[in-house]
């Protein structure tokens, strides 16, 4: 008998591995749990989730990105299907879930030809194809929208709220978010710009979330530092000063000697004084109501409320900016500096107590390029979700103004894309051909999803829509309240073309991603167990 041979470790011990079709396999089981996860959430019948962390916090949300944040994924592949959620997220504020079912069910798709011995590359080559032609699909469905079309855009808002828990107030969250945006755009030689900070949205409880207003203006999350301040102030000139109204502690180890009590006494007349003088200095220049970034010295103060101006302090650096750009006051660092030139105006500041905190409210601003949405709801789990409903209403009506483009929903776009896709992949020879039919039978899923969280037959529903489409009706969707086959751009179903293309080309990005992946070693952390390990992923060490 000859000698056994030594096995050979090349990678530490400790090291998982998975290799070939077993690394795709998991890969893509680990991608497909995680649009499954989203998957009931798509549509206006879409259910919500509830996530309870580990400190026992309760999440409840219909918003695709937020779950897959909130859940913590650890599975390295699950993990690239949540990047393609922040994306959608960070470049459109809707659509997160379209994209990781879309991108999950890419892979559903590929994981069959997977089977039937077609090689991943092939595969990746024949999406990247379908995707390109998609894109131009998309591009020549979209109809042109303006500011103009005040209510196709709030019908754009209200097709990003319909599904979400504030619904109940969709007429009037539209209104407000259309308006939000008009306020805040700013066209530049054909460019339009949008930036989501110049619209800030504070959140309170206590009353319902159809008490949810706009405030042209700044709302702060501050009041008054002295209660002899006025209350209100009508027509204000408004200082912003980022540095401390207080007597500055020396940064070294200073001594200072006092052998006489009156020495002790002159010392602290003459800090009342420096403090005196730097309310007189603001008092000068004409302002009566200063936001400061930093602190307010106690008698400073005691000052300011005897010369009638109204102060709050410690405001975030974001406010500070955000006051400057809707009042004109300019940012004002040393106090000596300060004059009548620096100061903003406004039609009102007052302080209110909404719920239980007191806030100061900016309002009555000529031009505010920053504009405020007070979100209110019953509790804190409704106003999140409406704060939420809100933020993808507002980026949806951004998105659509960026391009200039919209297309209707209801899964209207993904047939038709389906339906060209298909036409496209008979012009092609090889295997590619299979891929993009493959492609093409992915975007059915969002139409298909739809339908099923309905309760409605999907393949019925699936029949009647391709009727539709091959009769030229590119906007044929599903109506998921009456159960049946709907024009939805006479519905009123309107979407940003930026949240399909979005969705695709990272859907698509990452499918191919994963596809081309046939080997998964796992490092073991040094000195400690191996890292999590999705199941069926086995082995010690690697041997040969």
């Amino acid at each position: 008998m000859g000698k056994e041979i030594q096995p050979i470790f090349i990678l530490p011990e400790g090291t998982q591995r998975t290799t070939g079709r077993n690394a795709q396999r998991n890969n893509i089981m680990a991608a497909k749990l995680v649009a499954e996860t989203v998957r009931t959430t798509l549509g206006p019948k879409g259910m919500d989730k509830m996530i309870v962390d580990s400190m026992g916090d309760i999440t409840i949300t219909n918003d695709g990105v937020t779950i897959l944040e909130e859940m913590h994924v650890e599975h390295p592949a699950a993990k690239m299907i949540v990047e393609v959620a922040k994306t959608q997220e960070e470049e459109v504020g809707d659509g997160t879930t379209t994209a990781v079912v879309i991108a999950g069910e890419l892979l559903r798709r590929a994981e069959e030809l997977l089977d039937q011995n077609v090689h991943p590359t092939v595969i990746a080559k024949g999406y990247r194809l379908a995707e390109q032609k998609a894109q131009e699909v998309l591009n020549s469905i979209a109809e042109n929208v303006s500011e103009k079309d005040e209510s196709l855009l709030r019908k754009i808002a209200g097709t990003a709220l319909t599904g979400k828990a504030a619904e109940s107030a969709k007429e009037i969250l539209s209104e407000i978010a259309v308006k939000a945006v008009k306020r805040v755009i700013e066209y530049d030689n054909g460019h339009v710009h949008f930036d989501k900070e110049h619209i800030k949205l504070e959140k309170r409880t206590g009353d319902s979330v159809e008490h949810t207003e706009l405030i042209e203006g700044i709302v702060l999350e501050k009041e008054a530092v002295h209660p002899g301040m006025p209350k209100m102030i009508k027509a204000p000139k408004i200082a912003l000063i980022d540095s401390a109204i207080e007597i500055k502690d020396t940064e070294i180890d200073a001594k200072i000697e006092i052998t006489d009590p009156m020495q002790m006494q002159a010392f602290l007349n003459q800090e009342e004084k420096m403090l005196k003088d730097m309310v007189e200095q603001i008092a000068l220049s004409g302002a009566n109501v200063l936001f400061c970034q930093k602190g307010i010295d106690d008698l400073a103060q005691h000052f300011l409320s005897k010369k009638n101006i109204y102060a709050a302090r410690r405001v975030k650096k974001s406010d500070m900016e955000a006051l400057s750009r809707a009042t004109g006051a300019r940012i004002v660092t040393s106090l000596r500096d300060l004059n009548s030139k620096d100061l903003g105006s406004a039609g009102m500041v007052e302080e209110r107590k909404i719920g239980s905190e007191e806030m100061t409210f900016v309002t009555g601003c000529k031009n505010p390029k920053s504009v405020t949405i007070l979100v209110r709801g019953g509790t804190d789990h409704v106003v999140d979700e409406a704060k939420r409903a809100l933020t993808d209403a507002i980026g949806d009506v951004a998105a659509s103004l960026k391009l200039g483009k919209v297309v209707a929903g209801a899964g209207a776009p993904e047939m038709e894309v389906a339906k060209e896709l298909r036409k496209y992949s008979e012009s092609l020879s090889g295997r590619e051909q299979l891929a993009v039919m493959a492609f093409a039978q992915a975007m059915e899923i969002i139409p298909r999803t739809l339908a099923e969280n309905a309760g409605m037959d999907p393949i019925d529903m699936l029949v009647e829509l391709k009727v539709a489409h091959d009769k030229k009706q590119k906007w044929a969707g599903v109506d998921v309240f009456k159960g049946k086959v709907v024009d939805s751009w006479n519905a009123g179903v309107i979407e940003p073309l930026k949240i399909k293309t979005q969705a695709l080309s990272s859907a698509s990005e990452v499918a191919q991603m994963i596809l081309r992946i046939d080997d998964v070693i796992a490092g073991s952390n040094k000195g400690g167990a191996a890292p999590q390990m999705p199941p069926g992923m086995g082995g010690h060490g690697m041997e040969y």
